[in-house]
Formats: C-alpha cells, structure tokens, sequence
C-alpha cells in the first residue's frame, strides 16, 4: 500500500505556461517512477472499473497506453489503441479531434470492435475533454457502446467532465 504520507496527486507536477503561454502542463512521470503510487493508481482504476461489463479497453495515444495497457491485463480483457492518423494501418474510422493549441486527426481500425462491444476508454488526462469525446465517437461509428471513461487526472476547471457527460467518469485524481 502507498504511504500514508504521500498521495498520489503529489506525484503530478505542474509546470506553467508549458508548451505555450496560458497552458499549465500536467507532468505524470513522477507518478510512473513511483513503483508503489504507480501500482496503487492501476488498482483504483481497476477496481473502479472491475464490476461493470467491459469487453475491451481502450487506449488514447500516447499517454492512455500507459494506463490502459495494465487495466485490460488486470481486468482480463482486449485491448484497442486510438492513435494519430497515420499510425494505423488498413481500414479506419477517422475523427478530428480539437486541442488547445490546434487540431489533430484520430483513427480507430475498423476491424478493431465488434459491434456491441462495451468499451471502456482510457485516458492520462482528462482536461477539456475533447480528445476523448472524439475517441467515444470514433467507438460509436465502430458500433462498439462506451461503457465509461477513466483516466488518472481530471483537471475539473477545465470543463472535460462535461463535455462527456453522456457517459460515466471517473478519475483517480481530481485537481
């Protein structure tokens, strides 16, 4: 078990007007360091997660994979990754997705879900949302129904949690 002493929010630095100006930068890597607030962040989000009906879980790129990659492990089910354009070969489902500071282009495979799929998707952070809400549409045009989202940092300021309000949230840390 993690010590009492230290929580795992202490773990996530923030460094200001990081890239840009205005933005604050959320850093996890102390976290990840961490073995034991690592560990005990994966065991939230799983048990969390353990008793709904999930078939497959799903990663964002980059960050995502790091959390989603262990929680399908631990909740024994498939794992699916949404990733830049261009980064997945075949047939895909394509969405924009708009960020601070621009715009980028997700896909998902098509033959990644099937449909009726439960899919729960995984997140490092979740800020204003719009990255995952874009992964939840590129789920629904796979047929596939978003069960949840989870994700290691919600930054509630931000307005995320809203803009995904039509499916369950939960975050290990709320900043």
């Amino acid at each position: 078990m993690l010590q009492e002493t230290i929580r795992l929010a202490d773990l996530v630095r923030t460094f200001p007007d990081y890239p840009v100006p205005g933005f604050a930068y959320r850093d996890i890597s102390g976290l990840l360091q961490d073995p034991e607030a690592f560990h005990e962040a994966i065991d939230q989000l799983a048990a969390r997660c353990r008793n709904e009906l999930i078939d497959v879980v799903v990663g964002i790129e980059p960050h995502g994979y790091l959390f989603a990659a262990p929680l399908a492990y631990l909740l024994k089910v498939s794992l699916v990754l949404v990733r830049t354009q261009g980064r997945i070969p075949g047939q895909v489902f394509e969405i924009e997705s708009y960020l601070r500071n621009g715009s980028e282009r997700i896909q998902l495979g098509q033959d990644a879900l099937q449909p009726g799929m439960r899919v729960l998707i995984v997140e490092d952070i979740l800020a204003t949302g719009r990255t995952i809400k874009a992964a939840c549409e590129l789920v629904r045009e796979a047929g596939g129904i978003v069960a949840g989202v989870a994700c290691l940092v919600e930054l509630a300021g931000q307005q995320g949690r809203e803009r995904l309000a039509d499916y369950p949230v939960f975050a290990v840390i709320r900043e």
